[in-house]
């Protein structure tokens, strides 16, 4: 299996070997499974991107008489409550 070296300082270390055994393994497998957790999930979240990009759009511009799909600013905010 390769291996790998981790440069931190000795508090990082401390609490890293703490960690791992209060769950009962390696300092390695910790480190292994903590970066295998971070990999699912950015996974998932690209997924959950994907997905959401491939759907259409929720909303679906209003029918205009003009043939605009929506509305101009000066439309929007000609309001006698702005004026």
């Amino acid at each position: 299996m390769p291996s790998l070296t981790i440069n931190a300082n000795e508090e990082t270390l401390q609490r890293l070997r703490v960690e791992a055994a209060s769950r009962h393994l390696s300092v390695s497998r910790y480190v292994g499974e903590l970066v295998k957790e971070k990999f699912m999930s950015d996974d998932a979240y690209e997924q959950a991107m994907a997905d959401f990009f491939s759907r259409d759009a929720y909303l679906s511009p209003p029918e205009r008489a003009d043939g605009r799909s929506w509305p101009t600013r000066e439309e929007l905010y000609d309001r006698k409550a702005l004026r």
